[in-house]
């Protein structure tokens, strides 16, 4: 099972769908998450319509900025919306050929540091809730190490230690990008 996820900083542009399309044909996902996408509403549902998945979820954007889509192939996963709210959407997924379900959250956490730490507490909370394998992606909006990170202000260690207090709690590992 292929997943895909992709930060877009939004979709609007005329190339996105055939970029999509591109995607599905090189890399046969069964499950596209686009974070980022500045669309929710009626106009994600008719551009998420055109593509090439027939389950789809949407979060709202925050303000200017956000949005979050889950799309998948319902041949392959069957998929049970959970939580969806502008921060996170957590689904239950089925894999149909294996029966295994697990757990998958994706995030685009909120430029305001007092809206992420929110987000935090609701992703420990989901800890609490469930006991099965769990994948978390997406856009944190916050950094782990300054390594992570190239130019512009230094980390703030008080909130990586909390973003890592909360992954911990979780039982979360990173595993890191392959580019900015």
């Amino acid at each position: 099972m292929n997943i895909i996820t992709w930060n877009c900083r939004g979709l609007l542009n005329p190339f996105f769908q055939s970029f999509v399309h591109s995607l599905k044909q090189i890399h046969s996902p069964t499950i596209l998450i686009i974070t980022e996408t500045k669309v929710s509403g009626s106009r994600a549902k008719s551009i998420t319509n055109r593509l090439q998945f027939n389950g789809a979820i949407h979060a709202n954007n925050i303000g200017y900025t956000g949005g979050l889509w889950i799309l998948w192939d319902l041949t392959q996963v069957e998929v049970t919306e959970l939580i969806c709210i502008e921060q996170e959407i957590d689904v239950m997924v089925k894999d149909l050929s294996t029966k295994i379900s697990w757990l998958m959250t994706t995030v685009y956490a909120s430029p305001r540091w007092a809206k992420r730490r929110l987000l935090w507490d609701n992703l420990m909370k989901v800890a609490e809730l469930y006991a099965l394998p769990w994948i978390i992606t997406g856009d944190f909006n916050e950094l782990l190490r300054a390594e992570d990170k190239f130019g512009g202000r230094p980390v703030n260690l008080s909130r990586a230690i909390q973003f890592q207090e909360c992954l911990n709690f979780c039982g979360m590992i990173d595993l890191g990008f392959s580019s900015p």
